[in-house]
């Protein structure tokens, strides 16, 4: 199932986002916003790259059966790819979010076919013709898997980050 992932340190973040506001020293909230964005960059870089890359298969066009091109305008994965944002946040909850915006898919994308592209199974009608399915397979846990492996290397940015303004503060 595909989440939205924050990256937070909650309590340290909430204390500097605090302290940010009293001190009121806009440049430092300014760099403070940039770097967190910066950390979160590569990740959603991958998840573009990943959701590009993925091999889905169909399965395949039987005998007598007809083909055509596709009715979209663009293909799928890149419009998922250009859907996934960056938001940025230092009152409030603060942190950083890479999330799919779904108001980016295009109409024709259904509200729970990128959940079940991650599943790996995706079952649609032909040419939206609700008498004919058929089935397209992809390799499951494309987004889970990409968020996992930038886990790691996020959690110790946003700690360097936010080390790096309390002490700008002192």
């Amino acid at each position: 199932m595909i989440r939205n992932i924050r990256i937070t340190g909650t309590g340290q973040l909430l204390e500097l986002s605090a302290r940010l506001r009293r001190a009121g020293h806009e440049n430092i909230r300014a760099s403070f916003q940039r770097r967190l964005r910066r950390a979160a960059e590569p990740l959603r870089n991958d998840l573009q790259s990943a959701i590009r890359d993925l091999d889905i298969r169909s399965e395949g066009r039987r005998a007598g059966k007809r083909g055509g091109p596709s009715p979209t305008t663009r293909p799928l994965r890149a419009n998922i790819a250009d859907a996934i944002r960056i938001s940025v946040r230092t009152t409030g909850s603060p942190g950083a979010r890479v999330w799919l915006d779904r108001s980016m898919l295009p109409p024709d994308i259904p509200a729970g076919l990128v959940e079940r592209l991650n599943d790996g199974r995706v079952r649609h009608p032909v040419f939206a013709n609700r008498r004919r399915w058929t089935q397209q397979n992809a390799t499951p846990g494309w987004w889970v898997r990409t968020v996992r492996s930038h886990i790691p290397r996020m959690t110790s940015e946003v700690e360097r980050i936010t080390d790096d303004v309390r002490r700008r503060l002192e």
